[in-house]
């Protein structure tokens, strides 16, 4: 086990605070352990066991405290005194009317509350209106590629431990889900992803969107996983469908997607336009929140190679805390806009420079941007092809290198 410190260190300031600390991540990405790791640090810094409570709610040994009513009253057995305590809630989603409850122990008791939840929908506009202002939220994804490295060189011996290009080529294709590395079986990895997908699937998705048609969710699925990193609407996935001899709407292939999206497996990544300043609601992207996953397309062929690369550059960028946005210029698209606070910085990802044509398309993508803020083109090349004042950047640099976009 590594610790999460990309998720700690922004944590940390908030362990005595009042407000509600809610980590969202897909299943399985980390949240449980994260949760662990801070109540041990609270454990080191003198905190009583009998001033902790934790529940997780994916554990049958809960399952009565889905009810708000005996939930309360179960929490509020475990306050002993009047000295601070701190509540864990793990898949809090689980509990019906969970945010009137959690709102009620915030408001009348002396605790620091922290709830993790695997659905997009954790901050709903209901939990919005009972904690409104009372809330940080963090989104948590598996490993990224430090984390994965760290992992690897904790866990090999000197004879099994690879470079760090090795390391981005078996990343590249099996992603960072935590425990799919405890195991170096392709079949057992395969498995463990087809587990966690059908959970995903089963839980957030099928059970909670109370889906009928598996089949036309599973194609769906299918098709966003083939255009990762390409713009995908709904009407698009609907003629595709068509030819494929099913007969749906694009209202229902809107809802499919959105339930998708929902369940953290994919991010929606709306496009920004730039000259207009404003957030566009059609022709958005979606990356999935693990390259993994993408073993268990049922097509072999794979469109586009640097979708895969766009697909890490995002989810790294999520992962530091970032706004991500795709950029419209007036003649064409920048992959990514990145807001961090009002800083502001655009990302143009591409597998190799390979031509004077690749090299201007990359390059050339900035030129109707009317401004100033930094541009960076991230790919795998090794030699550095900066120019104009676009920073050129090799990717596993990049990923590595903190340094940017503090």
């Amino acid at each position: 086990m590594i610790k999460r410190e990309l998720y700690l260190k922004k944590l940390r300031e908030s362990y005595e605070s009042d407000l509600i600390k809610v980590i969202i991540g897909v299943r399985r990405c980390g949240k449980s352990v994260l949760l662990i790791q801070i109540i041990e640090e609270l454990t080191k810094k003198g905190i009583k066991d009998n001033h902790i409570i934790y529940m997780n709610f994916e554990n049958y040994d809960y399952i009565d405290y889905t009810d708000p009513k005996k939930f309360n009253e179960y929490v509020k057995s475990k306050i002993i005194d009047q000295e601070k305590h701190y509540l864990f809630f793990d898949e809090i989603q689980n509990v019906n009317d969970f945010e009137r409850v959690i709102n009620s122990f915030r408001a009348t008791l002396n605790v620091s509350i922290f709830i993790t939840g695997s659905n997009s929908k954790l901050l709903s506009s209901e939990l919005a209106t009972h904690l409104a202002g009372r809330y940080i939220s963090i989104k948590m994804t598996p490993f990224t590629f430090s984390e994965f490295i760290e992992l690897h060189n904790k866990n090999a011996d000197d004879k099994n431990k690879k470079s760090i290009k090795e390391l981005f080529e078996v990343y590249l294709i099996w992603g960072g889900m935590p425990q799919i590395y405890n195991t170096d079986s392709v079949l057992e990895r395969k498995l463990y992803l087809k587990d966690l997908y059908n959970t995903i699937v089963l839980k957030d998705i099928v059970e909670r969107n109370n889906i009928k048609d598996m089949n036309l969710l599973d194609r769906i699925t299918q098709s966003m996983m083939e255009n990762i990193g390409s713009i995908v609407s709904s009407n698009s996935i609907a003629n595709y469908l068509k030819g494929e001899k099913i007969n749906t709407t694009v209202d229902t292939v809107l809802n499919y997607v959105d339930y998708i999206s929902g369940s953290l497996i994919f991010n929606k990544v709306n496009r920004y336009d730039i000259r207009g300043k404003k957030v566009m609601s059609t022709l958005e992207k979606y990356y999935m929140i693990d390259l993994g996953f993408l073993q268990l397309k049922k097509s072999q062929i794979e469109k586009r190679e640097g979708g895969r690369l766009e697909n890490i550059i995002y989810n790294e960028l999520i992962s530091r805390g970032y706004d991500v946005y795709i950029g419209k210029t007036e003649k064409g698209e920048i992959d990514f806009i990145v807001n961090n606070f009002g800083e502001i910085s655009y990302f143009q990802v591409s597998d190799y420079l390979s031509s004077d044509a690749v090299i201007e398309r990359e390059f050339g993508a900035f030129k109707t941007v009317p401004d100033n803020y930094p541009k960076y083109v991230i790919t795998m090349d090794e030699i550095d092809y900066s120019q104009n004042g676009i920073i050129h950047i090799n990717i596993i640099k990049f990923l590595l290198d903190k340094d940017y976009l503090k």
